[in-house]
């Protein structure tokens, strides 16, 4: 198992435990907390996080970021929203919905990946336009009555409490860790954020890899989007506002590295899962969920600064380990030269 590798299953290992203490520590305020339907309802609410956060873990693989998914979900439940609303089929809304969300991803890639144009710059810009097309395409009112199926969808369990959404959204995430792992396609993505110079030397198309990275995240952010559609049972001019920065806190708090080439989609799904619990346990904790916002800006900054610190440490330590391989090999030629 490769060094990268080993660093990925000890944080996801960690961010796994964290969860874990997580739930023990707010059952042990309020034990009504410690029930299969409440600990479900945290899983079963992360899917929407679940599903943006394993996109911009594309994003972030590669050295990248992508703060319009958030408005991509938007837009995309506006539209589908509207079409069901309207009397469209299932199939041919969510077809149009994901197809919005490849060609968000496509300019995107295009962008950051052919223009060089730097990822937060333009996926700001993307985000913007995005927000403007949602006010003028729902004319800024809400997308209401959607059909009941649809709406109803999102409640339906299948084993352990657990929704249909969630259930795919768990197999999605394997899958796709199954694909990153197993493929050699699959190893451009971190192999281009680790060192995307050296990746083309070795004849991996970097400039392509980046814009399948977020080609994948408009889908899964469109995806997400459908979802929250059928979630929550209408879509407002504001509708995903804020979920930029709950991905990259998920990602960040899953153990993936903001720099690029570490970390997995197993290591995002469960800092969503986290991300998505925590209005839920303030709650049971006795505190407003208004908090919500100010806890995640909390943790992502801890998350970051921790992770730059052990960066710093470790290529201190690289280079001490150069150094002192360098200083004993000259002493061994020193020491074998004829005196």
């Amino acid at each position: 198992m490769s060094f990268l590798k080993k660093i990925a299953k000890a944080r996801e290992l960690s961010s796994f435990l964290f969860l874990v203490a997580l739930f023990l520590i707010v059952g042990l305020i309020n034990p009504a907390f410690l029930s299969g339907t409440s600990i479900s309802a945290c899983f079963n609410t992360s899917v929407v996080y679940t599903l943006i956060a394993v996109g911009m873990a594309f994003a972030i693989f590669i050295g990248e970021i992508d703060v319009s998914v958030g408005s991509n979900l938007g837009f995309v439940a506006t539209v589908v929203g509207s079409l069901l609303r309207d009397g469209a089929n299932w199939a041919f809304a969510f077809t149009v919905g994901i197809l919005i969300g490849a060609i968000i991803g496509l300019i995107n890639g295009w962008g950051v990946a052919i223009m060089k144009i730097p990822s937060l710059i333009f996926t700001l810009g993307t985000n913007g336009v995005l927000r403007g097309m949602m006010y003028i395409y729902a004319g800024g009112a809400w997308v209401e009555n959607l059909p009941k199926s649809f709406k109803d969808f999102s409640s339906v369990t299948l084993i352990g409490g657990f929704t249909v959404y969630y259930c795919c959204a768990v197999l999605l995430v394997v899958g796709v860790h199954c694909l990153l792992t197993r493929t050699r396609r699959g190893r451009y993505f971190i192999a281009v954020g680790d060192n995307a110079g050296g990746a083309t030397l070795v004849g991996i198309p970097a400039t392509q890899t980046k814009v399948w990275a977020y080609v994948i995240c408009g889908v899964l952010s469109a995806v997400a989007g459908i979802i929250f559609c059928s979630r929550i049972g209408f879509v407002t001019s504001t509708s995903g506002s804020g979920y930029e920065m709950k991905a990259v806190a998920a990602c960040v708090l899953g153990g993936i590295s903001l720099t690029g080439g570490v970390g997995s989609v197993i290591g995002a799904a469960i800092g969503a899962v986290i991300m998505a619990s925590i209005s839920y346990l303030l709650v049971f904790m006795g505190f407003s969920s208004n908090y919500d916002n100010a806890i995640t800006g909390i943790i992502l900054i801890t998350i970051v600064v921790a992770d730059a610190l052990m960066q710093r440490r470790n290529a201190v330590r690289n280079r001490h380990d150069r150094l002192a391989a360098r200083t004993a090999e000259s002493a061994a030629v020193k020491g074998g030269a004829p005196q």
